[in-house]
């Protein structure tokens, strides 16, 4: 594995590159190696919830299944945020029960997650994707457990910067989400950030992927 491409939508099919591809439950693809499968808060229908854990529970169970997610929070949506909460706390019990780890979309609802974290007693890892905010809340993400996930801000924020300059090493992930820009164009700019060569960088990336994916599955 030279690149692992933590977040995609899109399945490019290299092979230096492992990606975890995003998959929901009623458009899942079975011909695609490795990916996370949840209940992405802007696609919760009520009749659906049910079915969908159903689904997701039987693709955790299976190898190439390595997360799940992504799920989350959002309140720069209509769906209801008590309504979001019960679905993504169904999914952590899930992710708890089968020891996976959870891929997360989170907007505007922080303070949220990290509580139903802390109260729900999560032990497995959590990992912000597509992290785009300051420093403040990169550090109380850290403090409480998570990881972060940098990809098309990083690319497209030069803000982001020292966010990402200040996050510790065993703490980030590096993905493409849905941009064009290819998981190497995200460690070439990564690695002059950090001030390290690809080379470290992927060592790096490498043990943080020994630390938060089981072993022995990839």
């Amino acid at each position: 594995m030279e690149f692992f491409n933590f977040h995609t939508h899109q399945f490019t099919n290299q092979p230096n590159i492992l990606e975890l591809v995003n998959q929901y439950p009623n458009e899942f693809d079975d011909s695609i190696p490795f990916y996370s499968i949840g209940i992405h808060p802007w696609y919760i229908k009520e009749d659906q919830i049910d079915g969908d854990l159903r689904i997701i529970e039987e693709k955790l169970q299976t190898q190439n299944c390595l997360a799940i997610g992504e799920c989350g929070l959002d309140k720069r949506i209509e769906i209801p945020l008590e309504q979001q909460i019960i679905v993504f706390e169904k999914q952590l019990a899930l992710a708890e029960q089968y020891k996976k780890p959870v891929v997360i979309h989170c907007v505007a609802a922080f303070q949220e997650v990290i509580g139903i974290k802390k109260k729900m007693k999560i032990s497995v890892p959590m990992i912000i994707h597509g992290f785009s905010k300051n420093s403040q809340i990169a550090n109380q993400l850290i403090t409480a457990g998570f990881y972060l996930s940098f990809g098309k801000y990083l690319l497209k924020n030069p803000d982001l910067k020292t966010v990402f300059q200040n996050t510790p090493n065993d703490r980030f992930f590096l993905e493409t989400d849905t941009v064009e820009e290819s998981i190497k164009q995200v460690y070439d700019l990564a690695s002059e950030y950090k001030n390290i060569t690809i080379n470290e960088l992927q060592e790096v990336i490498s043990s943080n992927f020994a630390a938060v994916f089981v072993k022995g599955k990839v």
